[in-house]
């Protein structure tokens, strides 16, 4: 059994650190020789280096292969870098090397999301094991599980309780070891920079949106999804014919498959939310779901007693469902959301999106008091419990807090997941004022040129510029995408700020959206990196844009540029809502 641990661990073990170095493909080393230091970057062939800022000076050179550089010895030496292949850019990260302390250099990623949506994926797959403990596949197996390990432990010469518990946390490792396993198959199967690019595919998030309406209307009870009874029966018998702890990792096997019908779509959800974050974020999602999910395995089966006070199963498990299905519907406008902005149907601007959200919690609401019931529902659901009424509250009272944002309240609780400002069509804020398609200014004609609150922005690069160059003002460039959702948790927290508005308005925005689909007059093609590239979109222009003149492909990312287009500050600003930060990087 040990030997089918230690080799179940250590491909799990390869298999992440496998994953964990495509996005780390430059290795630093640093020596310090006489008054001299000499830094050393090791490049993964495939790649290039790209240094951006070495010590004080700037370069925008690319290397392979080995990059050495010999400079003057400081305290503290800092290279900005980032790298490239042919498919992607990683964020700019900066390399320290402490020339009085060499041998512990040091390499930190200011502006990387990935370990905070890792970890934050962890938590969500969490949240949703324990979800998952509460539906009606689950929660009746829990006695009936722990019940047949201590009658196995019982039918079996010279068991003791140390074995069943034993068995028991096998049982639990078991169900970590396969949802684990599915989450490293997702990345295998779609790959490095296909899970990049997820969060911002137009097509790919209008997929996600009817999977997650089918997984609601699946939770309302309009059928189940399963999968195919002979494959539990295969299973079972299976494990019955086995031993050791082969025959555990089958009854797990099973468990999985007889609560698909409940556990799919939580699962589906969290696969869903963690593709655009990182490579590891599928397999941590499902670490923590299956944590979550096989905790009360393993403890009822140390405690077997304890089971006699669980409440039974009931209609309370149907009501858990349904008010599932409701969250699953919101979250699923989420992705249509991503969707009508890449192709700019409109179908979908802020305040549909925040009726919509009003209606669905609304109706959450009502459900929970008993004024609304689903065909599975007992009559019991008609005559409200305390721990309903409570939820209910909940739900009616944040389906009001929204309703301010129907004319342009800010909203901030729901910032991540609602359209962004600049469609908002009622806007009763004093000051807003939103140009049509055509702004006269000084004779010179502005297609995309909006303000709001005193904010002037554009969407086009070259349209901004000239307004700059005319006005002589500074410019903030703001690469940003439709399904970026730190970019709407930095408007929300920091942009739309009176204390960072003020400054802001000395400022031309020009706003350049990567994952805009909008088709260019003619196609552009380039070379980049060595292979010929054509750009079909206005967000290929500015994702090219971004990548070659500024080395990073991470949104949000920020820059300050003089009306002629060169750096006032030279450091970049990404995702942070430390708003003092903020506005200490801001030049006026």
């Amino acid at each position: 059994m040990k030997r089918i641990l230690n080799t179940i661990f250590a491909v799990i073990a390869i298999a992440l650190t496998a994953q964990a170095q495509l996005v780390q493909p430059i290795k630093w080393t640093g020596e310090v020789v006489g008054d001299s230091v000499r830094l050393t970057a090791s490049i993964e062939q495939g790649w290039h280096l790209n240094i951006i800022e070495l010590g004080d000076g700037f370069y925008m050179d690319e290397y392979e292969g080995t990059f050495t550089e010999t400079i003057a010895k400081a305290d503290t030496i800092r290279v900005r870098y980032n790298a490239c292949d042919d498919k992607m850019c990683t964020a700019p990260e900066t390399f320290e090397y402490i020339t009085t302390s060499p041998d512990t250099p040091t390499v930190s990623s200011p502006d990387s999301e990935h370990p905070k949506s890792i970890w934050w994926v962890f938590v969500m797959g969490l949240l949703g094991g324990l979800l998952a403990i509460f539906t009606p596949c689950v929660w009746p197996i829990i006695p009936m599980t722990v019940s047949f390990f201590i009658k196995r432990g019982g039918a079996a010469k010279g068991t003791t309780n140390a074995t069943v518990v034993r068995d028991a946390i096998l049982y639990g490792l078991s169900i970590v070891i396969i949802y684990v396993g599915l989450g490293l198959l997702v990345t295998l199967i779609f790959g490095a920079s296909a899970l990049n690019a997820l969060s911002t595919n137009a097509v790919v998030n209008i997929i996600f949106f009817l999977i997650l309406v089918l997984f609601a209307a699946s939770f309302f009870g309009a059928f189940e999804i399963t999968l195919p009874s002979s494959w539990s029966t295969a299973l079972n018998s299976k494990s019955s014919n086995t031993t050791g702890f082969l025959s555990i990792l089958l009854m797990a096997f099973t468990l999985v498959v007889v609560s698909f019908s409940c556990t799919g779509p939580i699962i589906g959800t969290l696969l869903v939310e963690a593709a655009g974050k990182s490579l590891l974020a599928p397999a941590m999602g499902m670490l923590g779901f299956a944590i979550a999910l096989a905790l009360p395995f393993s403890l009822f089966a140390m405690f077997p007693s304890v089971l006699k006070k669980l409440p039974k199963s009931g209609g309370w498990m149907n009501t858990f469902k349904v008010t599932l299905a409701f969250l699953e519907l919101a979250l699923a406008l989420k992705f249509l959301s991503v969707a009508d902005l890449a192709y700019g149907w409109h179908i979908l601007d802020r305040e549909v999106f925040v009726s919509l959200w009003i209606v669905i919690f609304s109706l959450l609401g009502c459900y929970l008091l008993g004024l609304i019931s689903f065909p599975h529902d007992d009559e019991e659901h008609k005559t409200t419990s305390v721990s309903r009424l409570f939820l209910a509250i909940i739900s009616l009272a944040f389906a009001m807090y929204m309703v301010p944002g129907l004319w342009g309240a800010p909203l901030r609780a729901i910032s991540a997941f609602a359209p962004p400002m600049t469609t908002q069509d009622w806007v009763m804020t004093p000051g807003s004022q939103v140009i049509g398609e055509r702004l006269e200014v000084k004779g010179e004609g502005y297609n995309t040129m909006t303000i709001h609150d005193g904010q002037i922005t554009f969407t086009d690069y070259d349209e901004g510029m000239a307004y700059a160059k005319e006005n002589n003002m500074p410019i903030f460039l703001d690469f940003n995408g439709f399904g970026c959702v730190n970019c709407r948790k930095m408007e929300a927290a920091v942009l739309s700020k009176p204390e960072v508005a003020e400054h802001m308005h000395k400022y031309v925005l020009i706003s350049l959206i990567v994952d805009d689909k909008t088709k260019l007059e003619e196609p552009i093609v380039l070379e980049e990196n060595g292979k010929t590239v054509t750009l079909k979109t206005v967000g290929d222009k500015w994702s090219h844009m971004q990548r070659v003149q500024y080395q990073s492909n991470a949104q949000p990312y920020y820059v300050q540029l003089d009306a002629d287009g060169n750096r006032i500050v030279e450091g970049s600003y990404a995702y942070d809502e430390d708003i003092e930060k903020f506005l200490n990087w801001l030049k006026y």
